[in-house]
């Protein structure tokens, strides 16, 4: 269970990164709320995982989530285009990833 709510936190990372982005330095009023939500169940999220998982683990993951998510959803919105190395390099950074919870 506590992967699983790590995993979510780590996609909602990548919601609170983006709205962040969209806010306009807190001038938009949806996205700085969607940012605020999203920030705080994200961090509640890590916290909660990380009472049943090791720290540096935990925090590494939810970083690569979300880093790979953010890209992701730039790449859905048009705001970033996906080359193939840049396509690689996610892939290794999910492999990272994937790895760190075999090995924990």
């Amino acid at each position: 269970m506590h992967w699983l709510v790590l995993i979510l936190s780590g996609a909602v990372e990548a919601v609170w990164a983006t709205a962040l982005a969209a806010s306009d330095g807190f001038r938009r009023p949806r996205p700085t709320v969607l940012f605020g939500v999203s920030l705080v169940l994200s961090m509640v999220g890590l916290a909660w995982a990380m009472t049943g998982l090791p720290t540096g683990t935990a925090y590494a993951v939810w970083v690569g989530i979300g880093a790979v998510g953010t890209v992701l959803l730039a790449v859905a919105r048009r705001e970033e285009r996906l080359g193939v190395a840049r396509a690689a390099l996610l892939l290794v950074l999910v492999g990272c990833v994937a790895g760190l919870k075999v090995v924990a």
